[in-house]
């Protein structure tokens, strides 16, 4: 696999598609291979949509199970324009994975950003009954709501998941959106220190002190996030795991990362 990311990172694709066919027929029930067949036919554009299509749908029948595939299948559905066939699709995904936060989750954004609003909270409902603990869907649910309301939710949130860094994440970006900055600041340190490892919330304190801080304060959370390697989180994950960016270390990804982080309101 890591010869296989290694062409691919350095655009020999056609080696790259020649060891990933050979490797499928050994591990077709790897569902990394096809991830990995499905993204790098989907990044030669729309000559690759097909492909990818075919890759995704072939690796979710050999490994129903495994989420990633389902939501980039959904994602190269929704980039092309697909709405119907993402919705269509995250369903299946939904019967044949119940209780799973990130296929909720994937339903909600898709239907905020159609404009879909009164839809995304009827999804946002029905994932939450379904996942009354998944921290992802409070924080979600935190910030869909009107600002006078939104207090509210976030202590219904702190009750369910009192330890959740996505719940912890989105009070400090309530605080901050509010500009209760030391407030905002003490949360966040409360989020990093309760889970080192998501890459997200380092991102989300950078970027917050950036804007908010001192030079030494934006230098301490910088040096901090380096010293912990964060391996996790969406936008994280999004980022370090793009090809393009292969040779970047952590603070490069932190600086990314935050760049694209927005500013919550």
């Amino acid at each position: 696999m890591k010869s296989i990311r290694l062409h691919w990172c350095l655009n020999e694709i056609s080696a790259a598609i020649e060891l990933l066919e050979e490797a499928l027929k050994t591990y077709g029930n790897f569902p990394k291979l096809w991830m990995m067949k499905g993204q790098i036919s989907a990044q030669q554009g729309a000559t690759g949509f097909d492909a990818a299509r075919e890759a995704y749908l072939e690796g979710i029948k050999r490994c129903p199970t495994s989420i990633p595939l389902w939501l980039l299948l959904i994602e190269l559905e929704i980039n092309n324009g697909q709405l119907i066939k993402a919705r269509a699709n995250l369903e299946k995904a939904r019967l044949r994975n119940p209780a799973t936060p990130e296929l909720w989750l994937a339903s909600v954004r898709l239907e905020v950003n159609a404009g879909n609003v009164q839809q995304a909270k009827v999804m946002i409902a029905r994932g939450m009954q379904e996942c009354p603990s998944a921290g992802i869907l409070w924080a979600e649910a935190i910030f869909m709501e009107a600002r006078p309301q939104r207090k509210s939710k976030s202590v219904d949130g702190l009750k369910k998941c009192e330890h959740d860094p996505y719940v912890l994440m989105a009070v400090s970006k309530l605080f901050w959106s509010e500009r209760r900055i030391d407030k905002a600041r003490e949360w966040f340190n409360r989020t990093v220190k309760l889970e080192t490892d998501n890459g997200d919330c380092w991102a989300a304190f950078y970027k917050f002190e950036l804007m908010n801080g001192t030079e030494q304060q934006q230098a301490d959370i910088k040096q901090k996030c380096i010293s912990f390697e964060p391996r996790h989180g969406e936008l994280w994950c999004r980022i370090a795991k793009d090809v393009k960016n292969w040779k970047l270390k952590t603070g490069d990804i932190l600086e990314l990362c935050a760049t694209q982080m927005p500013i919550p309101n």
